[in-house]
C-alpha cells in the first residue's frame, strides 16, 4: 500500500512538473542573458488619431509636452501632425506605439544594428487596470520579436503602486493573464523570450528607492517572488530586481532597511539605477562609477546573485518638470550626451570590469531623454517648450554604438576605450 502511494505522490508530481513546463516554451534563441544588451521598451507613446482611443497623447502641445527628445520619423509607415513647427515652417509629425507597424519598425531597428532585444516595461497602472492599449503594444512586440529574432521580456515596473492600502500581488494574476492570454513565454514563431539559467526572466523595478510612497516590508514583495520562482504552472522563472544605485550601502538614492537585502538575496539577479546618478559634468565622475560596479559585482558573486549594470546616453526632463515639479524646474539636457561620448565611456568601463550581460535605459524614452533609438537633430522650434538635439549626430547613432559594444561585449572585435567611429 506505501508503495502505491509513493508511485501516486511521484506520478502527480510528475504531471504537476509537466503542466509548468507546457506554460513556457521548452525552447528559446536566447537560453542566457549573458552575452547580451538589452534595453528598457516603453512603448506608451500615442497620438492623437492613432485609434487607441487614448486621452494621454504624450507629444502634447506648444503650451504642454512631457517630451525632451523628437523622433526621427523619415521611416515609419504611420505618422501623425502636430502643432509644432519645425525649423523649415512645416508642421512636425510624430509616431504611435499604438500601430503596429511602428512596433516592427523599432524591432527591425534592432536588428539592423545590433541590439539584443528589450524589456517591455508594464507599469502598475496597467497592471491594475489591464488597458486595452498596453496588450496592443505588447502583442505586437512579441509578434516583432519573433520576426527578428530579438530578445524579449517583461519588466513590471512599481511607479504608481499607492503608498497606503494597496500592494503588488495584483502582479500574479498579471502574470498568469500574460502568459495564458498573450503567451508571452511561448510565443507563435520563432521564441525569443528572454531566459536565464533555462528559466525564463521577469524584473521588477522600483524595489528600495527612498522616494517610492510605499513601504517594502508590507507590499506583498516576498508573496510575488515566490510565485514567480516556485509556482508549479506559471512560476519556475528568474527574478530580476530593479533597485537604487546605492543599494549595497543603503544610503543617498535607497532606503535605509536592511531588509532590502533580503529581498535582493530572494532573487536571482539585480541591476541598480544609475541614471541621473553619474555626469560627465563631473571630474572622474567615470572613476566612482567604475569603483561602484566593482563593488557591487564583488557583493553579487559573494551571495551568488547575478548582476547586470545600467548604462545610459544622457538625460532631460525639463518639460515634464515644468509642469510636474514647478518648483524645481530642471535645465534641458542636464546631464550632456556629448554625441556619445557619455554614453561610450560607460560602456566601455563596464565591458572592461568583465560585466557579462548589459541593461541599457532606454530604447524609448524621450520624456527623459534616455532615448537610444533614432531621434531627429532638428526637433521643432517654440517659444514655450525646449528640446535638446542629437549634437550634430545622425540619427541612429546610439543604435550603432549600442550594436558595436554588443560586438565587444561577446569579443568579436576588440575592446577599445576610444568611442568607434564610422567608415
Amino acid at each position: 500500500m506505501k508503495t502505491k502511494i509513493t508511485f501516486l505522490a511521484c506520478l502527480l508530481c510528475f504531471t504537476t512538473i509537466c503542466r509548468a513546463q507546457s506554460k513556457h516554451s521548452k525552447t528559446t534563441l536566447f537560453p542566457t542573458y549573458k552575452g547580451l544588451i538589452m534595453a528598457g521598451y516603453q512603448g506608451w507613446f500615442r497620438a492623437e488619431g492613432d485609434g487607441s482611443g487614448s486621452k494621454r497623447f504624450a507629444y502634447g502641445n506648444e503650451q504642454r509636452s512631457g517630451m525632451d527628445m523628437w523622433p526621427d520619423v523619415t521611416e515609419y509607415a504611420k505618422t501623425y501632425q502636430t502643432s509644432f513647427v519645425l525649423k523649415s515652417g512645416e508642421k512636425a509629425k510624430v509616431f504611435s506605439s499604438y500601430d503596429k507597424s511602428s512596433v516592427d519598425l523599432h524591432f527591425k531597428w534592432m536588428q539592423q544594428y545590433g541590439v539584443d532585444g528589450v524589456f517591455v516595461q508594464r507599469f502598475f497602472g496597467t497592471v491594475r487596470s489591464r488597458d486595452k492599449e498596453s496588450s496592443v503594444v505588447l502583442k505586437n512586440a512579441l509578434e516583432a520579436a519573433s520576426k527578428y529574432k530579438r530578445a524579449i521580456a517583461i519588466m513590471y515596473d512599481l511607479s504608481g503602486l499607492a503608498a497606503k492600502g494597496e500592494d503588488c500581488t495584483k502582479i500574479i494574476d498579471d502574470w498568469k493573464y500574460l502568459v495564458d492570454e498573450l503567451k508571452v513565454t511561448n510565443q507563435e514563431g520563432a521564441k525569443t523570450y528572454l531566459n536565464h539559467n533555462g528559466k525564463p526572466v521577469v524584473a521588477i523595478w522600483g524595489i528600495g528607492f527612498n522616494t517610492r510612497p510605499f513601504n517594502i516590508r508590507n507590499i506583498g514583495i516576498e508573496k510575488v517572488i515566490d510565485f514567480l520562482k516556485n509556482d508549479p504552472v506559471y512560476g519556475g522563472c528568474t527574478v530580476m530586481l530593479g533597485v537604487p544605485n546605492q543599494w549595497r550601502e543603503l544610503r543617498a538614492d535607497c532606503l535605509h532597511d536592511p531588509y532590502l537585502h533580503t529581498l535582493i538575496k530572494s532573487a536571482d539577479i539585480i541591476f541598480p539605477w544609475s541614471v541621473q546618478r553619474y555626469s560627465p559634468l563631473l571630474h572622474n565622475d567615470m572613476d566612482r562609477f567604475k569603483d561602484d560596479r566593482i563593488d557591487d559585482m564583488k557583493w553579487c558573486a559573494e551571495n551568488h546573485i547575478d548582476y547586470v549594470p545600467t548604462v545610459y546616453p544622457g538625460f532631460s526632463w525639463h518639460n515634464l518638470s515644468v509642469y510636474e515639479f514647478p518648483d524645481d524646474i530642471k535645465p534641458a539636457g542636464s546631464i550632456p550626451r556629448l554625441g556619445g561620448k557619455f554614453y561610450w565611456q560607460q560602456m566601455y568601463t563596464v565591458l572592461s570590469i568583465g560585466s557579462p550581460m548589459v541593461y541599457v535605459a532606454m530604447f524609448d524614452e524621450m520624456n527623459e531623454g534616455t532615448a537610444i533609438f533614432k531621434t531627429t537633430d532638428n526637433p521643432p522650434v517654440s517659444q514655450n517648450i525646449q528640446f535638446i538635439n542629437m549634437d550634430g549626430k545622425p540619427s541612429d547613432t546610439y543604435l550603432w554604438l549600442t550594436g558595436e559594444a554588443g560586438k565587444m561585449l561577446r569579443n568579436e572585435m576588440p575592446l577599445s576605450s576610444k568611442m568607434p567611429v564610422r567608415q
